[in-house]
């Protein structure tokens, strides 16, 4: 026994003299310790746990060439090879962060996002229709949003102190001309398209990206829905039409078709709400679109959508430079929109995007001027009157096609290119009293040349990189458009931004033909961000400069036609928006907040002013409450702005010059706007058919609203543009068949 105790004392000894002390420290990148992490020598049960101060140890009787591993979720693992001999080790191992989408930082700034899916999303695409103040209409929403103008006589976005035109949208990558129904003098016009149509948005106020070009202010980027869940019918009425379409998924759930039809007639809800103006023929239109989708063998997609619309409208409003004397409007438009988009996975972690659009918009206006019993007058001194009778007929072809191909990298980081090919065609025929008439051509092919790259350095920090190059053939040159935008997180739910751009315009069509020689206008746009944002709670405060260039001025006296690029101007400013679903139970709010001071001196401004459309001081609330219950959500939302200024610009002949003549600010504009849905299901408890039923109240208090002053030919009298009624309200039903929607509606807005 004597001799076995010392034999196994011996062992012990050995073994211990052959034991490998292997020790060290675990950093992360910034050279801050890490605690909890793994450490082992792979393919033993030999390792350890890194301390609080990120130090290890631990002892092994490995030999010879092994491979020691640190490890955690969230980082890249880390392995280094060893040589095991009989002198202790010391490692130091640096684990580089996993850039994942839970944990990296948005690029946000400049940009708002409505998505259900998409991290960083401030709104979802239910929070758009459900906006009170909205009327189901995508740009109208974004109105409760920072940055956007409460214009209200004209159709478009005005953002950061960018006219309509400088604002443009596009659907699923390429350009939509025409998104909005066709311009009335002193009506603004809602967009075309159904809200529900899409299934992602981003609005972006200014630094957008390189992929998208021709706007000086912002872009609006839609994205299409793919496949339904399932086969569906739907039907609506209301007060002013009706409607109704069908979405068919295929059995083996890769493909799908559908269509809609929709009539609106305002006959009943003029007759109940009285109009300022006086329809004696009431806006009708008849517009349908069909799509097919399909799923391709790589998990790729195909769409196709087309849409087709006709309008009909014709009013008569007093005429501002006699007593007595009407002004005849009608307008009849015709508009068709096509769009086809491909999106496949290749090889090599690549993948292509392409899309080609087309579109044409015949619109055919005629006004005259009329007495008393509404019949034509042709009175040929003063001149001016006899010019009040007159027809216009335009038509307008536009094609676009566009590639991206793009790239993932490692981790989230990215690099796309691409190309796309415009061309538009408008032609229009001018037709005075005495009948004579003057038709003109205006023909535009643009390539565009870009390339953009994602760089994740770490979940930390964050680069958008890119450029864009355009040539235009109706100006004969090339413009060259850099494009940046970082974003960094401060913690674990802030972060700041910044966001740079130059951006490029062609003039507008009604500015065109020209015989000058014109260059592209110009805006430089400077952005800084700061945002918080949580499950339940959203705070973004930006800051932005933009600076105008090569502006365009017209003919001060005769042909609005552009005659240089002699114009510039600037806007800055500030912007609040805070997003609340945890304060108040079942409540989601939201608040923004913008101040804005810009002046420009483009078309026939005498200097630099500030615009028209231009409010110092927008805010607005949105607020929604689910009652679960009852299966009812009410939503109230108040836009305010402060006055506007108005002028009245004339061309002086002895300084031969436009100069100021009179000027003034409006009342401040205040419109609270209120509606209710209410979500029934149809038939059998576990039925997949439901209903909505809404009532809307637009400017529910009949507060007085001014948007701007028209002034007669001679000065002496003006009169105030205004809503054409004081209050509107929407009573409607609509029927889905095939799939509940009540519990989506509940989820996404409490």
């Amino acid at each position: 026994m004597k001799n076995v105790f010392t034999l196994l004392l011996v062992l012990a000894v050995f073994s211990l003299n052959a034991q490998v002390k292997i020790s060290g420290k675990v950093t992360n990148n910034k050279n801050k310790p890490l605690t909890g992490i793994s450490i082992v020598l792979k393919n033993t049960y030999d390792g350890a746990t890194s301390d609080s101060a990120g130090n290890f140890s631990f002892t092994t009787t490995e030999k010879g060439e092994q491979i020691i591993e640190a490890s955690a979720s969230g980082y890249r693992p880390f392995e280094q090879k060893l040589t095991i001999g009989t002198a202790d080790i010391t490692i130091s191992a640096t684990l580089k962060e996993l850039i994942t989408d839970l944990k990296a930082v948005v690029i946000s700034a400049g940009s708002f996002e409505a998505s259900d899916k998409k991290k960083g999303a401030v709104l979802t695409d239910i929070d758009i229709v459900t906006t009170a103040s909205a009327n189901g209409d995508v740009t109208e929403a974004f109105k409760s949003l920072p940055g956007a103008q409460q214009v209200g006589e004209s159709e478009g976005l005005f953002v950061r102190g960018g006219t309509a035109t400088e604002s443009k949208i596009f659907i699923d990558g390429t350009q939509v001309n025409n998104f909005f129904y066709s311009s009335t003098p002193g009506i603004a016009q809602r967009g075309r398209f159904n809200p529900f149509l899409f299934k992602g948005t981003v609005f972006s106020t200014g630094g957008y990206s390189a992929l998208y070009g021709q706007a000086l202010s912002s872009a609006l980027v839609l994205e299409s829905k793919d496949l339904p869940e399932k086969s569906e019918a739907d039907f609506g009425a209301s007060v002013v039409g009706v409607g109704g379409g069908i979405q068919h998924l295929s059995k083996d759930k890769k493909s799908s078709w559908g269509f809609s039809a929709n009539y609106t007639n305002l006959w009943l809800a003029f007759n109940v709400i009285k109009q300022k103006q006086d329809y004696f023929k009431v806006p009708v239109v008849f517009d349908g679109d069909v799509n097919f989708r399909f799923k391709t063998k790589g998990g790729g997609m195909i769409k196709l959508y087309s849409y087709l619309s006709k309008t009909n409208v014709g009013y008569r409003t007093n005429d501002i430079d006699s007593a007595g004397m009407k002004d005849a409007f009608t307008l009849q438009n015709i508009n068709q929109y096509h769009n086809i988009s491909f999106k496949q996975n290749l090889k090599n972690k690549w993948k292509i995007n392409a899309g080609i659009s087309y579109s044409n918009n015949k619109d055919d206006i005629n006004n005259e001027l009329q007495n008393a019993v509404n019949e034509k007058q042709i009175i040929t001194t003063p001149a001016f009157y006899a010019d009040k009778n007159f027809s216009l007929s335009s038509k307008g072809n536009y094609f676009q096609n566009r590639i991206v191909l793009d790239k993932k990298l490692s981790g989230l980081s990215a690099i796309r290119f691409g190309t796309e090919l415009s061309v538009s065609n408008e032609k229009s025929a001018y037709t005075t009293y005495s009948g004579t008439t003057y038709s003109q051509t205006v023909k535009e092919n643009m390539v565009a040349i870009f390339g953009e790259s994602d760089i994740y350095i770490t979940n930390s920090l964050a680069a958008k990189l890119g450029v864009r190059t355009e040539y235009s053939e109706l100006l004969n040159k090339w413009n060259l458009a850099p494009r940046a935008s970082l974003a960094y997180q401060l913690g674990k739910y802030s972060s700041a931004g910044f966001a740079y751009g130059i951006f490029y315009q062609n003039p507008e069509r009604k500015y065109l033909p020209t015989t000058s020689l014109l260059n592209f206008s110009k805006s430089a746009h400077y952005i800084l961000q700061y945002q918080m944002l949580t499950a339940t709670q959203t705070l973004r405060m930006e800051m932005f400069y933009k600076k105008y260039d090569q502006l365009y001025k017209i003919n001060a006296n005769g042909p609005g036609a552009a005659i240089n690029n002699n114009g510039n101007g600037f806007a800055k400013g500030f912007e609040i928006f805070w997003r609340d679903k945890k304060t108040i139970k079942s409540v989601d709010y939201w608040i923004s907040y913008s101040y804005l001071d810009t002046k420009r001196d483009f078309l026939n401004f005498p200097s630099s002013i500030q615009p028209s459309f231009a409010a110092k001081h927008t805010a607005a609330l949105v607020f929604k409450k689910f009652i679960l219950p009852w299966k009812t959500q009410f939503n109230l939302s108040y836009n305010f702005a402060t006055g506007r200024p108005y002028y009245r610009i004339a061309y002086d002949a002895g300084q031969s010059k436009n100069v100021f003549t009179d000027m003034g600010t409006t009342i401040n504009y205040n419109s609270c706007s209120f509606s209710v849905n209410y979500l029934p299901t149809i038939g059998k408890k576990d039925t997949k058919n439901f209903a909505v039923w809404v009532l809307g109240i637009n400017n529910v208090f009949g507060q007085k609203q001014v948007y701007t002053y028209n002034y007669s030919n001679d000065g002496s009298r003006k009169e105030p543009v205004t809503p054409t009624s004081k209050r509107f309200v929407f009573i409607g039903c609509f029927l889905s068949f095939g799939t509940d929607r009540t519990q989506e509606a509940i989820n996404n807005n409490l």
